[in-house]
């Protein structure tokens, strides 16, 4: 099993005296169930592959009513089944309620341009002329940007548990992306700010970040 990510803090999940559902104890029949039962049961079944501890957060959040992902993580239920199937193989569909929020339809083509500059190759160095994403990169740029239709943080409407997650999400599936926030600016400002200088958009006015008088709602703590 991979290594848990760090226990959340006591204002997301709340403390529970139930215990933990074994790998065949689904936490929906626990009474009370938190999102720490669910990631916990998640993680139980998961396949050992790189995105499953996060996930198991985002799924486990979402049971709970924590977060703003839409239906089937933004993905088409399709995917979203191909998802579930590639890193809790023994998990049952069903297990998952889904919140029966859809995907803004007059929103999907601010969508399909935030998956596209996540997907795309910007390192063309030897060994990765001719890459591609695979499945799981492009599962992951939808859930991103579904994540970004929300209001509040990022890390916070995908229904991970700290910034740290979402970092590391980024890190692990969008390199090359990532590694362009070298002033660790919050994240969704930074994804949008990617998308405006590729349009040729630059409303930024300061000529630094450090003298800006939004310095703060770009780069201030995000809790």
């Amino acid at each position: 099993m991979p290594p848990s990510a760090p226990a959340p803090s006591a204002p997301i999940l709340a403390a529970s005296t139930n215990r933990v559902p074994t790998a065949g104890g689904c936490p929906g029949s626990v009474p009370d169930a938190t999102a720490e039962h669910w990631r916990h049961w998640l993680l139980s079944l998961a396949a050992g592959h790189r995105n499953d501890s996060l996930l198991a957060s985002m799924l486990a959040s979402q049971c709970v009513g924590l977060g703003a992902m839409p239906d089937w993580l933004g993905l088409r239920p399709e995917a979203f089944k191909q998802l579930v199937a590639y890193h809790f193989p023994a998990l049952r569909q069903t297990a998952l309620a889904q919140p029966q929020r859809p995907l803004d339809p007059e929103r999907t083509d601010e969508r399909d341009e935030l998956v596209r500059l996540l997907l795309q190759v910007s390192d063309k160095g030897p060994g990765n002329f001719n890459l591609q994403p695979g499945p799981q990169q492009r599962w992951m740029a939808e859930i991103i940007a579904a994540g970004c239709m929300g209001s509040d943080h990022l890390w916070q409407d995908l229904g991970l548990w700290n910034r740290a997650e979402l970092s590391r999400l980024m890190e692990q599936n969008f390199p090359a992306v990532a590694q362009k926030n070298v002033h660790d600016m919050k994240w969704k400002r930074f994804l949008y700010k990617q998308l405006c200088e590729a349009e040729g958009i630059y409303s930024c006015r300061s000529p630094s970040c450090e003298v800006c008088v939004d310095y703060h709602a770009c780069f201030g703590p995000e809790n």
